[in-house]
C-alpha cells in the first residue's frame, strides 16, 4: 500500500486470518494492546480496533461499523459513566478519517459476526465519519463509521 507509513495497512496478513488471542495479535503487531480496543502505535493516527462487545453502543453490519470510541466506562460495570474526550485512541481514529488512512479490524469472538473462537483481522476500514451523542447510558460519546476498503 504505497503512499501510507509503515504501520498503516495489512502487514502482509490476509483478512480472515484467526489469532488463538490477543497476545498473539500483539506479537504479529497487527494490534499492539491486549486489552485497549484502539491501536495508534506510537503515531497521531489509529492503525487499528478490535471489536469484542465491549461498548453496547456499537453497531456491525458486517461491511459498516458504528464503532464506540475509548473511555468514560465504569470497569466493575461496564456502563458508560462519564463523557469520552477526543484523546489517546479517539483523537487517533479521527485523525484517520481526516489523513484518509486506512485502519485494521479485527472482530473478537465475543461479537456476532465474529469467529467462533479467537481473534479474526477482517482488513482494512475507512473511518468516513466521527459524531458526538449521548450514549445508551446517557455520556457523551465518540462514535466512528468505518467502512470496509
Amino acid at each position: 500500500m504505497s503512499g501510507y507509513p509503515k504501520n498503516v495497512g495489512h502487514l502482509n496478513i490476509a483478512p480472515g486470518t484467526i489469532f488463538k488471542d490477543r497476545a498473539a495479535l500483539s506479537k504479529k503487531r497487527v494490534h499492539g494492546p491486549t486489552q485497549a480496543g484502539i491501536w495508534n502505535d506510537g503515531s497521531e493516527y489509529a492503525v487499528s480496533i478490535v471489536v469484542s462487545g465491549g461498548y453496547v453502543d456499537d453497531k456491525d453490519s458486517v461491511s459498516t461499523l458504528l464503532y464506540t470510541g475509548q473511555g468514560g466506562r465504569d470497569p466493575s460495570t461496564g456502563r458508560q459513566v462519564s463523557d469520552q474526550e477526543l484523546t489517546r485512541g479517539n483523537k487517533g481514529l479521527f485523525n484517520s478519517m481526516k489523513l484518509k488512512f486506512p485502519v485494521r479490524v479485527i472482530r473478537g469472538y465475543q461479537v456476532e459476526h465474529g469467529p467462533s473462537s479467537g481473534y479474526r483481522y477482517d482488513g482494512l476500514f475507512m473511518v468516513k465519519r466521527a459524531i458526538v451523542e449521548p450514549s445508551i447510558d446517557g455520556p457523551l460519546i465518540w462514535r466512528f463509521e468505518l467502512v470496509s476498503h
